[in-house]
């Protein structure tokens, strides 16, 4: 899942942003309304969380261009004042929710799980192939029912292959769909970050090339035939 957040205060866009990534969304940062504009006119985000008080373009007007705009996404408005003004002011401009600052992050995680279920923007079903098994709702994997315990890199590289089955991810496709904007590694990242996953399952009986590399385009899953 990818989240964009549009808070000017660094420390704090900060702060949620690297809570957000512990959870396993990919978070892009930017600092004002505008930015945030153009950076969902870009990708495609799951879920959006706006401060109220953007420069720019603050958080209810870009609420509102984005729902003018045909913008379905859920949107969460962060906003230091609790008062049922500014909160109606928010839904009216199409906001699904709000959370007041200071941010409580296990509400934010619950809030954000809650527009996710009622949107029907869902984890989806568990993920198999062959032995392998992984629950998006819960985080878990494991093989032939033997727990594997995956970083959250790992673990985002494995579900999007799982996702795409027989089709070839490039590195610079896997970058774009599991690293922020912010920090996009160098493509030899992926090929160490494969290298370690292939050697967790491996570890718990998957064979070895069940992440198979095809040579010059990139990667994919080895025919479920094949993996047992």
């Amino acid at each position: 899942m990818r989240l964009l957040l549009a808070e000017d205060d660094i420390d704090l866009a900060e702060t949620l942003a690297e809570a957000l990534m512990e959870q396993r969304y990919v978070v892009d940062v930017v600092n004002n309304g505008e930015a945030g504009w153009y950076q969902v006119k870009l990708l495609a985000y799951d879920l959006l969380l706006l401060d109220v008080m953007l420069p720019e373009l603050d958080g209810i007007a870009l609420c509102q261009r984005l729902r003018s705009h045909g913008y379905t996404m859920p949107i969460i408005l962060l906003t230091a004042r609790d008062t049922s003004t500014d909160k109606i002011a928010g839904l009216d401009a199409g906001a699904d929710d709000y959370i007041v600052k200071p941010v409580d992050l296990q509400e934010l995680f619950a809030r954000i799980r809650a527009l996710f279920r009622r949107g029907n923007v869902v984890t989806g079903p568990i993920l198999e192939w062959g032995k392998v098994r992984l629950n998006p709702s819960t985080y878990e994997v494991s093989y032939d029912e033997e727990p594997v315990q995956l970083t959250p890199k790992e673990y985002a590289l494995l579900e999007l292959l799982l996702r795409n089955g027989r089709r070839i991810l490039s590195r610079s496709a896997i970058i774009e769909h599991i690293w922020s904007l912010e920090s996009p590694p160098e493509e030899h990242t992926v090929k160490v970050h494969i290298r370690s996953l292939r050697q967790k399952l491996k570890a718990v009986g998957a064979v070895e090339d069940l992440i198979e590399t095809v040579h010059s385009m990139g990667y994919r899953l080895r025919h479920p035939s094949k993996v047992g």
